[in-house]
């Protein structure tokens, strides 16, 4: 994707925002390297559900090495068949891979302007490909940051399953590493479904 190409200036708060949908994104699109780990150790929290999550997070990057890291994101969203989590829009809203809401995703890709990029070989329902534009739109790379954008691509690509899947690694057998980052993923969820629909209760004022 190209997405997250060029450069923008963006307020502090959508700078935050965009910094989640880019780690969110990174993180179930590929396990993190030794850097990665190293960086995420250093995360620390405050009382909200948020800080928690973040902190835990940085407790187990701590205490994961790279290998093991890479093996947990096999266990969880490859396996042999199958991962124990399906991270695409399509598995989740129709129960089958390929379905319509890739092609609606696609659809909304091309009107964007955004090619798919030759050494990403998942489809582009793909949960850190969604964050991965969603991180562009906010940053203002994409669709001129316009609120709007940014609350039609979530509210069609994101909102009716991102929280379920964030749940369901939470719960994976395997999730150690990235079982907070379930949470972190579910709570932002949340957080940007409220707001942004704050946002469509004053456009309809």
């Amino acid at each position: 994707m190209s997405a997250v190409e060029g450069v923008s200036t963006v307020g502090e708060e959508d700078a935050l925002r965009a910094h989640f949908y880019a780690l969110l994104s990174r993180l179930t699109l590929a396990p993190p390297s030794a850097g990665n780990l190293r960086d995420l150790s250093a995360l620390a929290g405050d009382d909200t559900d948020m800080g928690q999550a973040l902190a835990a997070l940085g407790r187990a990057a701590a205490a994961t090495s790279a290998a093991e890291a890479e093996d947990e994101h096999t266990a969880l969203f490859i396996g042999i068949s199958r991962g124990e989590v399906v991270p695409f829009a399509s598995y989740y809203l129709t129960g089958f891979l390929n379905e319509k809401p890739l092609a609606e995703v696609r659809q909304t890709l091309a009107e964007l302007g955004v090619e798919r990029s030759a050494d990403r070989p998942e489809p582009e329902d793909h949960v850190g490909i969604l964050f991965e534009v969603m991180y562009g739109i906010v940053l203002g790379r994409l669709a001129d940051g316009r609120l709007e954008a940014q609350k039609a691509f979530f509210d069609k690509h994101i909102e009716p399953w991102a929280e379920a899947l964030f749940r369901d690694i939470e719960q994976a057998p395997s999730a150690r590493f990235y079982r907070p980052l379930g949470t972190i993923g579910r709570l932002f969820v949340g957080i940007e479904r409220d707001s942004l629909a704050m946002l469509g209760e004053k456009g309809e004022g």
